[in-house]
């Protein structure tokens, strides 16, 4: 990874960690890693939405594996549609390539991070995936089962008028 942190900014309880945000330009992504997940900070008047993954059963940030053919780019659109019903207002921004290490054998790895604003959230539908939806603003309670490396991305997605926590 490149000029990673010698310690992580966070850690979530299963021991993956977040390392960075490489703040690089969204066409010149990191090489010394795979780059296989693409995650989406959407906000909406200070909060930033938050899915409910049934299978790990935490709220986490949209996102998810980018297919073969795939940008990054497309893949957060895709995955933020899919999982939560919603869509940005306009252009998501880029905002780097989160460097993580996973457990249990640190493998390294990145994933590409975008966030956008919504003035009128849309309906959800729950599905066999993502159980629920919730919009979740700095400075409230840590939603219970929140991971704590998406929730750190967010933060760092955080536009002026969110609340600060």
């Amino acid at each position: 990874m490149t000029a990673p942190r010698a310690r992580p900014l966070v850690v979530d309880g299963d021991g993956n960690a977040l390392m960075s945000l490489a703040r690089a330009a969204e066409d010149a992504p990191p090489a010394d890693a795979p780059l296989p997940l693409a995650l989406t900070a959407l906000w909406h008047a200070g909060r930033v939405l938050l899915v409910l993954d049934r299978r790990r059963g935490t709220w986490e940030l949209p996102g998810g594996g980018i297919e073969p053919g795939e940008t990054p780019r497309e893949a957060a659109l895709r995955e933020l549609l899919e999982e939560s019903g919603q869509r940005p207002d306009g252009p998501l921004r880029f905002a780097g390539y989160p460097a993580f290490r996973l457990a249990p054998d640190g493998r390294a790895e990145y994933g590409a991070l975008f966030t956008g604003r919504t003035a009128a959230p849309r309906p959800f539908r729950a599905d066999e995936e993502i159980a629920a939806v919730r919009w979740w603003a700095p400075g409230d309670p840590l939603p219970e089962r929140a991971q704590p490396l998406d929730l750190h991305l967010a933060l760092l997605t955080r536009p002026p008028d969110a609340r600060t926590v």
